[in-house]
């Protein structure tokens, strides 16, 4: 008698691996918390001396006065510089860096954009990124740093006088602390989105697989 031939299983019905691992999964919530104490804290210090025509509604800030948001946004800063200095060490040393965001291309990003504005871009596999995602990735990455950098030049303008003449003096790096921090705000909208989207992305975020 001859065996039957083992029934064909497609990708989509083989049991998923492990997506984020441990370590990244307890770094992303970590810089996700971070983000949220700068930015409400952040909003509470620009109310305290804004350098445009509007003010962020105090309910949706935090520290409740000037003192109380420095310090907020303090803890919040460390977090997110020794998390993030730990995340890009583990993506470099690991090689998820190249793996997961590499390559990615203009006319890469043009296709997956143009697919994605007309529902067919493909989200079955969530342990491969597509260069949309890719390059949001880089994006926020570089924006941290920036934020990173401009902030050290509001906390200690006079230690760090090099950098802040490199970002055209005190107040114009306000105003790139600013951009930036309206960058990363507009990232985490368009992020929630897609997890809303995609409700699986969040299950992978949290169980792993």
């Amino acid at each position: 008698m001859m065996a039957s031939p083992a029934p064909h299983i497609s990708p989509a019905a083989r049991p998923p691996g492990v997506i984020h691992p441990g370590w990244l999964r307890i770094m992303h919530w970590l810089n996700a918390l971070a983000v949220v104490l700068m930015v409400m804290s952040g909003w509470r210090i620009y109310n305290a001396a804004p350098f445009f025509d509007f003010a962020v509604p105090n309910n949706i800030t935090l520290g409740g006065w000037l003192g109380g948001a420095l310090q907020w946004h303090f803890a919040g800063m460390w977090l997110l510089f020794f998390n993030g200095l730990l995340y890009l060490t583990l993506n470099l040393a690991t090689g998820r860096l190249r793996r997961k965001f590499f390559p990615v291309s203009p006319r890469g990003v043009a296709t997956d954009l143009n697919a994605a504005l007309h529902g067919k871009l493909s989200h079955g596999d969530l342990r491969h990124y597509n260069q949309v995602q890719k390059l949001a990735y880089l994006f926020v990455m570089v924006d941290i740093a920036v934020l990173v950098l401009s902030g050290l030049v509001l906390w200690k303008s006079v230690q760090f006088s090099v950098l802040r003449d490199l970002m055209g003096g005190y107040e114009f790096a306000r105003r790139i602390h600013f951009v930036a921090m309206a960058l990363l705000v507009a990232f985490v909208a368009v992020h929630l989105v897609m997890v809303a989207l995609v409700p699986r992305s969040l299950i992978a975020m949290i169980r792993g697989k």
